[in-house]
């Protein structure tokens, strides 16, 4: 039987965030995730940038999305 790969929204949420297949959207939460280990005192910075890179990755053009922290100009 043909078994189809497997869609990461399908996954049941095991305590942490479940995967959404867009790399630069995993890692903020990932991020976001890890705010518990982290002092309060650098919790708006987390969220300062989580929302920047999510406002990046909404704003991408799906064709030329490049990972986050280079530029679409930098050799791969």
């Amino acid at each position: 039987m043909d078994q189809q790969p497997e869609d990461p929204r399908d996954a049941p949420a095991a305590g942490g965030p479940v995967p959404t297949g867009v790399p630069r959207v995993d890692e903020v939460l990932a991020a976001v995730e890890e705010l518990e280990e982290r002092p309060i005192e650098e919790h708006v910075g987390v969220f300062e940038t989580a929302h920047t890179e999510l406002r990046r990755a909404l704003d991408a053009d799906p064709a030329t999305d490049v990972p986050p922290g280079s530029s679409p100009t930098d050799p791969a």
